[in-house]
């Protein structure tokens, strides 16, 4: 009877803990409903809301707006912590059938992080089995300040995009005034029909765009109705268009390009981000309006360019008051300002004269990039503010293709390449100084392996020929001959110590140089073209200039900048040749111009020394082919300042003299430059 009597109690007071056990407390519905917020399950969070709040709130509103606004603030990283409940607390809130607990909710926003406390209610509601604890919700649990009601507001600031400027702070891309051409519809008078068609074609857009813009919803007869914005330097297309009755203009800010086409592919220009863009880039960087750089250096550093836009959340309350939840500031763009020289580039691109070709011009002693140019060109101001279909189709079908760039492409060099070869040969000891190769007749053949190909020089030499003489006149088979005395390994080598194969260490990106398709030559034939500047071959104008800045530097290859923060005179490459080297290298340069012999004469017309190397690159698409195209090149530089460097390029010269050409065209405009 006493066992029965001691178990009894014990019994009973598993049983009752057994039901305490099943009962759910609100700290536990409290975890629950935090792990919907955290997830932002919004409907989850309402079936969990107290009665009062569901009769207030429907569950359409409620779940529509925090989607809302939780969207609109692009809301992210959402933590809501709270600390447990005590025991007691528990306890009394069973007894009472209502509990406090207070949270604090952090999230990052479009204005940066919001972090805020509030209590949340709990009250137990329902009948027997259905009973449970539900929140009392209000509006102060998306944000406090509306908790009695307001209206939230996201204001933005566009942030001024960055300039690109050239040395001496010249504007290569800068925010200026344009002209923001409208229409007023009132003043179209009886002849609307014909106007509209007038202004289409001016503007290069349909009359179809020019109805949708007047016929909109908020027009009024005498309203602006903006169409597009125009250069204000277009004087031809305004004079035109302000003939017209129902044409007038308002100053805005917009993008310009002072230089226009000479410019156009270094500088790029900018668009309205597309679809496929977006989906590429940092949605918390860019958005769907955002203008972005469409190639250039408006694109390369368009993040550095695009600043931040400023952003602010706010709440107005019914008394027009108004409180910040969160701002971030706007933050312009950062101003991008490089070494080019853009009188010079404007210099050079004119000098084309609408010709094909491109043109690096350095500062051999500093490694600055003062122009890079490629002809012919389009002018970014077009695709700026909207080209026309058939402007564009003109643009792709022109046969010297203006919208390639050709600077940052690579090209046969033909001669130029000697002073490469010759400075490759001095350094491994092929090539000695003063050491002439006896060469008879125009023509000469490896033998075995050669089967019918001859090499082919310019002039006879009635004496042996030397490094010098075949510098200064261009002579093909000596350094042929040399190519194959030192083998392709030496010469695959010393291109290489050249740069060949590698990449340019240059912010803007510049096509890698190559010795041939495969990197390396396994033929005599081949070894003997690449030793002037044919076979396989393949350099940029800029890598080019780069490779004469050993003559000029001790023997040692300047790396290029392009940036005016940039260290400059640093050393790509070091101890390429010796002083001695250097020495013959630039007599012979010299001598180029200056002999009677040399290929480059024609720059003695300068009232100052120059020297350089000429070269001519037959574009034939077979050893077997007997002639094709030419490419004439020149590279030159002033022998006493040795402060300028030009490289550069004209296609298809062969009917205007070959490089002899283009000699002119360089030392009219290192002339230019004194």
């Amino acid at each position: 009877m006493k066992k029965v009597i001691l178990l009894f109690p014990v019994l009973l007071v598993l049983l009752l803990s057994a039901c305490s056990e099943d009962e759910i407390t609100p700290q536990e519905r409290f975890d629950k409903y935090v792990s919907h917020w955290n997830q932002q399950e919004f409907s989850k969070m309402y079936d969990m809301s107290a009665e009062k709040s569901t009769e207030k709130y429907p569950t359409k509103d409620y779940v529509k707006r925090y989607k809302d606004i939780y969207g609109d603030l692009n809301i992210n990283n959402l933590k809501i912590s709270y600390e447990k409940l005590s025991d007691k607390q528990i306890e009394k809130a069973m007894e009472k059938g209502k509990a406090t607990i207070p949270f604090t909710v952090k999230m990052d926003t479009v204005a940066g992080p919001v972090n805020f406390d509030y209590k949340a209610t709990l009250v137990k509601e329902g009948e027997e089995d259905k009973e449970n604890w539900y929140v009392k919700w209000n509006p102060g649990f998306i944000f406090p300040a509306i908790k009695n009601g307001g209206k939230i507001g996201l204001e933005t600031e566009e942030p001024r995009r960055g300039e690109i400027l050239g040395r001496n702070r010249m504007p290569l891309a800068i925010n200026d005034v344009v002209y923001e051409i409208g229409i007023v519809p009132g003043k179209l008078g009886s002849n609307a029909s014909q106007q509209k068609q007038q202004i289409a074609e001016l503007l290069n857009i349909s009359v179809e765009s020019i109805n949708n813009s007047i016929n909109a919803d908020w027009v009024k007869p005498g309203m602006f109705v903006p169409i597009k914005k125009v250069s204000k330097n277009n004087d031809n297309l305004l004079n035109q268009l302000f003939e017209l009755s129902s044409v007038v203009k308002r100053d805005v800010t917009g993008r310009v390009y002072p230089y226009g086409k000479a410019t156009a592919h270094l500088v790029g220009y900018v668009g309205k981000i597309t679809a496929e863009e977006l989906k590429k880039r940092d949605s918390k960087v860019y958005s769907p309006n955002d203008m972005i750089g469409k190639r250039g250096l408006e694109q390369l550093f368009d993040k550095r360019l695009k600043g931040e836009e400023g952003v602010k959340i706010t709440v107005t309350n019914k008394n027009g008051e108004t409180t910040v939840i969160a701002e971030k500031p706007v933050k312009d763009g950062e101003n991008i300002v490089t070494t080019i020289n853009a009188e010079l580039q404007k210099r050079i691109f004119q000098s084309y004269n609408g010709e094909a070709g491109t043109a690096a011009a350095i500062d051999p002693k500093t490694g600055e990039t003062l122009a890079l140019v490629s002809s012919p060109s389009f002018n970014p101001n077009d695709f700026l503010y909207g080209i026309s279909q058939s402007k564009l189709d003109e643009l792709q079908n022109n046969p010297k293709k203006p919208l390639i760039n050709r600077f940052s492409a690579t090209f046969t060099p033909g001669s130029v390449i000697k002073p490469v070869t010759a400075a490759i040969g001095l350094d491994n000891g092929t090539i000695k100084p003063g050491e002439g190769i006896e060469i008879n007749g125009l023509t000469w053949s490896g033998g075995e392996g050669w089967g019918d190909y001859e090499v082919t020089r310019v002039s006879t030499s009635s004496q042996p020929v030397d490094v010098t003489d075949a510098l200064i006149r261009s002579d093909n088979i000596y350094f042929a001959m040399q190519a194959v005395e030192m083998g392709s390994e030496k010469y695959v080598k010393g291109m290489k110590q050249f740069g060949f194969g590698k990449e340019l260490p240059f912010k803007y990106p510049i096509q890698k140089s190559t010795i041939s398709s495969s990197g390396s030559i396994d033929d005599e034939v081949l070894l003997a073209n690449s030793s002037y500047g044919q076979g396989e071959l393949q350099v940029s104008a800029l890598h080019l200039a780069m490779t004469y800045t050993p003559i000029l530097n001790k023997g040692n290859m300047i790396k290029p900048t392009l940036l005016a923060d940039a260290k400059d005179g640093q050393v790509w490459k070091k101890n390429l040749i010796t002083t001695k080297q250097v020495n013959l290298l630039q007599k012979a340069l010299r001598k180029v111009v200056s002999s009677p012999k040399g290929t480059a004469n024609g720059a003695q017309q300068a009232d100052f020394p120059i020297a350089g190397k000429t070269g001519t690159a037959e574009l034939k698409k077979t050893l077997e082919q007997e002639s094709g195209a030419e490419n004439g090149w020149f590279v030159g530089y002033p022998s006493k300042s040795k402060d300028i460097l030009i490289s550069m390029m004209v296609e298809h010269t062969e009917d205007d003299g070959g490089s002899s050409y283009v000699v002119d065209k360089v030392t009219n405009i290192l002339m230019d430059t004194k």
